[in-house]
Order: structure tokens, then C-alpha cells, then sequence
């Protein structure tokens, strides 16, 4: 099988590229997919079964601004890949977010449960996703919350929340952290093994890939300061006291109708911090 991973220098792509060795990666140098015509030309010369798309406009508050940008990389970006890979017969894998829910919900987010986007990045991630839904019928669309990797965001300049608070921790500086947002958090190698779990299934539609369990970001930080043994100025805060652009879900646990759970949440952040090299 030839399977494409598009933003494979991403946070995700990295991981999924760690997974098998006959994988084929391509980043913004290679396919840009926001361009049909030039991501039709690269993609039909590979001819892949399976193209997993990791690309995305992931800028929460500056999207608020630039709702032009978001739009053409989360939904005509997955647009472009829907229709080149039914001309291809490939199937596509396209990972989306918690985000397109509101967050007023009271228990856990299933696959059935109905949408509604609140900020500007969650209703173009939503757009991508519904593009996808009606224009191929093999797809498999993953959504997934509060990721964090080895490789880093690259739309967040390599980092991710886990890396900058302990930078912020080990700068001595004052750590206020939200306790009011409530997400499952979600290691991006477990996200990748999950990812060719669900493709070796065959079995197409929706997924919700996270880890086990839910926390605030407090909560998480918490965390991770106690396996790092490390005592810090950590205080909790509410996210009235943050003047963002975006309005973000305050509750959006993900959870599966179709799938095992994968391992809790704290598991997975004990491996990432050994595999960082934060603790041995």
C-alpha cells in the first residue's frame, strides 16, 4: 500500500512517518493544497492508495482576522484533496479538531453528536470536514483535541503547551493557567498508531481519536510538573482573564463510538516526557 502524508514535518506528520518505513512525506515545499492543479500534478504522479492530510491553518485567534486564509487551507485545501483523490481512487484521511463543537454540552462529544463551531477556525475546520464528507465516499476523518508531540507545532512556532510552560517554569516566570477549559489532551504518537489502526480497519466515516480521560489545562500542567518533579509558580486562572479573539469550547472531551479507548491521558504524557528526555 502507498501512503501519502502531507505536512509530514508537522507535529503529527513527524510520528506518522515513525510508524512504517514505506511512507511517502510531502510538505508545504512539495504540495501546496491549496492549489488544485499543483497538488493534482504531485499527487497523480504518485498515485498513492491512501493520502493522510495533517495540513491545516491552526492559528485559533489569528484566524479571527484572517478567516480568508483559514477557509482556503481547512476547507478548499480538503476540498482540492477530496476530489484529486477520487479521481485517483485513494482514500483520504483528513484530521479536524474538537473545535467544531460548542462546548455547551454537559458529558463527552461522540461522533453523533451535532456540530457548532464557535470561532472562526472551528467553522472552517467544520467546512473541511463537510467538503470531504460530499465529495468522496472512502474517507476517514479524524477528529482529535489538545495535541501535543515530539516535533512540535510548526504553526506555533515548533512548540506546544507542554514545552512552553516548562520553558516558561524553568525562566522562573508566573504561570497562570486556565482551569475553566476542559479537553482531552492527546500525545501525537498515540494519535498516529490510532490513525493506521482505523485505516487497517477499512472500515470509512468519523472518528473522535484522543486519549483516555479529561482535565482542564491546569489540571495538565499540574501534571506535569509533579512527574517532572519540579515545584513552580503555578496559579489557576479563568479565561475571562484572556482577551482573545477566538472563543473556544469551554468543555470538549472527545470519546468514541467506534473505537477502543486508548491509554489515559497521564500515561500518555509520562511517555512523551521520556521520550523528550524531560525525565528518564
Amino acid at each position: 500500500m502507498k501512503i501519502v502524508i502531507i505536512g509530514s514535518d508537522g507535529q503529527l506528520g513527524t510520528d506518522l512517518l515513525k510508524c512504517r518505513e514505506d511512507l511517502i512525506g510531502l510538505t508545504i515545499k512539495n504540495i501546496d493544497i491549496t492549489n488544485y492543479d499543483q497538488s493534482n500534478d504531485v499527487l497523480a504522479k504518485i498515485s498513492p492508495d491512501v493520502v493522510i492530510n495533517t495540513a491545516a491553518y491552526n492559528q485559533v485567534d489569528m484566524a479571527e482576522d484572517n478567516s480568508d486564509q483559514a477557509f482556503l487551507v481547512n476547507e478548499t485545501g480538503a476540498k482540492n484533496l477530496a476530489i484529486i483523490c477520487k479521481e485517483i481512487s485513494a482514500s483520504l484521511v483528513h484530521v479536524s479538531t474538537d473545535y467544531v463543537f460548542s462546548g455547551d454540552k454537559k458529558g463527552a462529544y461522540v461522533e453523533s453528536d451535532e456540530p457548532s463551531p464557535q470561532s472562526i477556525y472551528g467553522k472552517s475546520k467544520l467546512a473541511g470536514e463537510k467538503a470531504v464528507q460530499s465529495l468522496i465516499s472512502n474517507y476517514f476523518i479524524v477528529r482529535t483535541s489538545g495535541l501535543y508531540g515530539v516535533a512540535g507545532c510548526m504553526g506555533k512556532g515548533g512548540g506546544n503547551f507542554v514545552e512552553n510552560i516548562i520553558k516558561k517554569a524553568k525562566d522562573n516566570q508566573q504561570l497562570k493557567i486556565v482551569d475553566d477549559e476542559i479537553v482531552s489532551t492527546t500525545y501525537s504518537k498515540d494519535l498516529a498508531l490510532k490513525i493506521f489502526e482505523i485505516l487497517d480497519k477499512q472500515e470509512f466515516g468519523l472518528y473522535h481519536v484522543a486519549n483516555n480521560g479529561s482535565c482542564s489545562w491546569y489540571d495538565f500542567a499540574e501534571k506535569i510538573f509533579g512527574l517532572l518533579k519540579l515545584k513552580v509558580n503555578l496559579t489557576r486562572t479563568n479565561s475571562s482573564q484572556f482577551k482573545s479573539k477566538a472563543k473556544r469550547p469551554k468543555f470538549s472531551v472527545l470519546q468514541s463510538e467506534r473505537l477502543q479507548p486508548m491509554r489515559p491521558w497521564q500515561e500518555a504524557l509520562e511517555a512523551y516526557l521520556r521520550e523528550k528526555g524531560h525525565i528518564s
